[in-house]
């Protein structure tokens, strides 16, 4: 069976394998932590409606044989506890058929809390962890050599996630083009970290530098992921460099983690033995036939699958962070085909006042990860993912994001829900009901580097308008 196996990519596979069960255990510790107030039995948008609407075979989950806030519960934290094992290696050292029992128990426990999470999980690294996550179960345990198709399987999904998002760029907005995208990013992007400030104020000849540099690693150093090492080890090289350039910058959830968790398969024992202390295996028992019946038969599936997403990546409608079967095996990915040039941000108020009028005393709701405070510097967060914050971004571009999820949400601030404020960062009310909710539409921007040490704010912001006027629950 030397064909099937690649015993040089042993250290890649354990690192893979390690990263990959961090990033479950981040998905499934984000969903048992948010889901009351987002798709609980008393959420925002929650599943027992869903699953009542949407018939099994159009979104495949546990939840449609049962659904309550404790079945639910019980599903994320089995996941983060199976996924905790898997991030100290506890599973690669089972049987091989238990190790690929666990991988697989954590695929169709995140794909069931995925596939009922509606608005709230409907980004592109949700397909992702459950694309890669899928890959891992025939990934092979400590005694069995990598095989060597499944490790081409995720160099494939690297390449469609690099690719499409340089393609996407190329194909979207014209200041990729002319390489000042870059100007606005870190402003606009949907939720600055500590250091993005910082990044902002770069001279504008290095934003130009990032744009490009963007370009070569997305559009160009993708194929060299197939070609012979040590090319391929330098291509996953360089994809690494990025993403830990994108994660110092800003909080993209597990996107620039999961990438590089991918990359670092790429990379051989030769290279990784130096620079890690770590030891290659070398000592590997035959793989089953069984197994490799399976992987073969699973590299056909995917060879099939693979058809819409590949031609989506030479379309001129190229579409992003779509998945193209009720299983998420194989998908299409994407970011920032559009960068906004002007951030805008809604900031939520309230007041205990019987009636509204000139002198009314507002008070503001602040969230964890976007911005509100403008002396509040912006957190770090990734990979763990903030899901209301993120759709808060998406509302302040434009209402038509949050039609579905909004006024129920002002409608749970109005009366104190503890699963909605649990999502924010302050209550001004400390649990007590305002009689009044109103949003404003701010225009944000990052200070000047001078009007940083005169002020000690972050931001600046000026009031454009109302979001929504005020509102009770009468």
């Amino acid at each position: 069976m030397e064909w099937f196996v690649a015993e040089e990519y042993s250290l890649g596979r354990m690192l893979f394998s390690h990263g990959l069960g961090i990033l479950y255990f981040v998905a499934f510790l984000g969903a048992a932590r948010q889901f009351k107030g987002l798709i609980g039995t008393n959420g925002l948008l929650p599943v027992s409606d869903f699953v009542r609407d949407v018939p099994f075979g159009r979104s495949p989950s546990l939840f449609h044989l049962h659904y309550s806030d404790r079945f639910f519960a019980v599903v994320a934290w089995s996941g983060a506890g199976l996924a905790a094992l898997t991030a100290l290696g506890v599973t690669a050292k089972l049987p091989l058929l238990a190790c690929m029992a666990i991988w697989f128990a954590m695929w169709v426990l995140y794909l069931s809390i995925v596939n009922v999470g509606q608005a709230w999980y409907s980004f592109g690294w949700e397909s992702l962890l459950l694309e890669a996550g899928f890959l891992a179960v025939f990934i092979g345990n400590a005694d069995t050599a990598p095989p060597i198709l499944v490790l081409i399987l995720l160099r494939w999904i690297l390449f469609r996630l690099e690719f499409g998002a340089g393609l996407i760029k190329m194909r979207g907005d014209a200041c990729w083009r002319n390489l000042t995208c870059m100007y606005y990013h870190h402003e606009s992007q949907p939720m600055p970290g500590p250091f993005s400030w910082h990044f902002h104020h770069l001279p504008k000849p290095l934003h130009k530098v990032e744009a490009a540099g963007n370009h070569v690693v997305q559009l160009v150093v993708p194929f060299g992921l197939f070609l012979p090492q040590p090319v391929a080890a330098f291509a996953a090289a360089a994809m690494i460099g990025t993403q830990l350039w994108l994660v110092v910058s800003g909080n993209f959830a597990w996107l620039n983690w999961a990438a590089i968790v991918l990359a670092v398969s790429v990379i051989p024992d030769s290279i990784l033995e130096p620079i890690l202390p770590l030891s290659a295996d070398t000592d590997f028992a035959s793989p089953p036939a069984p197994f490799v019946a399976v992987v073969i038969a699973v590299t056909a599936l995917v060879v099939v699958l693979s058809y819409r997403p590949a031609r989506n990546l030479v379309s001129a409608r190229q579409v992003m962070n779509a998945s193209f079967d009720k299983w998420h095996l194989v998908n299409t990915y994407g970011a920032f085909g559009t960068v906004t040039k002007i951030r805008h941000e809604i900031v939520l108020e309230g007041t205990v006042d019987m009636m509204v009028s000139d002198a009314t005393e507002w008070r503001e709701y602040e969230f964890k990860g976007k911005p509100g405070d403008v002396r509040r510097r912006p957190r770090q967060f990734a990979p763990y993912h903030l899901r209301l914050d993120w759709l808060m971004w998406f509302a302040a571009l434009s209402p038509s994001y949050a039609r579905s999820w909004f006024p129920g949400m002002v409608a749970k601030l109005l009366a104190a829900d503890p699963s909605v404020l649990a999502l924010v960062r302050t209550d001004p009310f400390s649990g007590k009901a305002p009689h009044f909710v109103r949003a404003r539409y701010y225009r944000y921007r990052y200070t000047s580097r001078r009007e940083r040490r005169e002020t000690g704010a972050w931001w600046h912001r000026e009031l454009v308008g109302e979001y929504m006027p005020p509102v009770s629950l009468g």
